[in-house]
């Protein structure tokens, strides 16, 4: 293989959790091509990727756009296509690109499932959706291994997330800890409550000094103003201030992240920070950070009957059944090795 196209469009979360494959690719093909198609919003995940050539923006624009970004496609002329996305879109660029070789997953045995050469067969004993992914390399007859997961900040990231922890009021005690809280989410029923993460703003601040960040993207602004308005101990936002690298680069200096199932989770697990994660209706088994310092709360309902759009269990759902106490000893346990 001389000219490889990997296609993952999801979310940031899925995107770096695909990343051990490209390390596989990589280690066998070293002197392949080696390009990534991902969604718009999620390309900086892998912006400094270096086993990478080259990261491909899919248009979602009109048919015009669409028909160029095609063109690029298969301007390129793949000679391997590994679809990751299992769906319908993904399915329809990997037959469009012209590569001879196109392998992607058909879970639900759809139609899509013929725009493929081979098939990926997931194994019953696969169950975290990173390992999940690693089954495609199986069809070019490499044995997948899992290895960490890749995420890269650059200088100018390291820079700019000291500036900003600088206005924020954090920059000059390095003997507090830093932690950062991340009640972003993309469904309500997947966010544990913002009172509730306000109340451990102030047992972290009152218990170990902590300094707390509450962090997320421009759409978390109005639950981050929630939780400092609840919090006594006025936390410093940063949510809707970063890039995704800005927010990494502050993420490596973290001594704790504590947030729901989402991307941010990932990218803190990936570059080390120690994480508390908060699962509902979505298994950690499958969905879970993978790193050394990790702690998963989680009850294990069976969300299936109403996982969307909407949830049916009201002031009983998943998220709000975690108490304040249980974060806080998952807590604990961690910041206890670092402070």
């Amino acid at each position: 293989m001389k000219n490889i196209l990997v296609i993952k469009l999801r979310y940031i979360g899925d995107v770096l959790l695909a990343t051990p494959v490209l390390r596989t690719l990589r280690d066998r093909f070293p002197h392949a091509r080696l390009t990534m198609a991902v969604n718009e919003g999620t390309e900086d995940v892998l912006k400094w990727n270096p086993d990478l050539d080259e990261v491909l923006v899919v248009d979602r624009g009109g048919l015009v756009q669409q028909i160029r970004f095609l063109h690029e496609v298969r301007r390129r002329r793949f000679d391997c296509v590994i679809d990751l996305t299992d769906g319908d879109r993904s399915a329809m660029l990997s037959r469009l690109s012209g590569a001879p070789v196109r392998i992607g997953f058909n879970e639900e045995r759809r139609w899509r499932g013929l725009l493929y050469t081979s098939v990926a067969q997931t194994r019953s004993d696969v169950i975290h959706r990173m390992e999940r992914d690693l089954e495609a390399v199986r069809m070019l007859g490499i044995e997948p291994k899992v290895s960490p997961l890749v995420l890269h900040t650059s200088h100018q990231d390291e820079g700019d997330a000291a500036r900003l922890l600088g206005e924020a009021g954090l920059g000059a005690d390095s003997s507090r800890p830093l932690v950062m809280l991340h009640p972003g989410a993309r469904y309500w029923f997947k966010a544990w409550p913002a009172e509730r993460f306000a109340t451990l703003a102030d047992r972290l601040t009152d218990a170990y000094g902590c300094r707390v960040l509450v962090g997320g993207d421009a759409n978390d602004r109005e639950v981050a103003h929630a939780i400092r308005a609840r919090a006594r101990s006025a936390p410093a936002l940063l949510a809707g201030h970063t890039t995704l690298l800005q927010f990494a680069a502050v993420l490596k200096r973290c001594a704790l992240f504590v947030g729901n199932d989402n991307g941010p989770m990932h990218m803190a697990a990936a570059l080390g920070t120690p994480v508390v994660g908060l699962f509902g209706p979505s298994d950690p088994s499958v969905w879970g950070p993978r790193g050394r310092n990790v702690e998963v709360l989680y009850k294990g309902l069976d969300c299936r009957r109403c996982f969307h759009p909407t949830c049916e269990r009201g002031e009983d759902n998943c998220m709000r059944q975690i108490s304040v106490d249980e974060v806080f000893a998952a807590v604990r346990h961690l910041l206890t090795v670092k402070v």
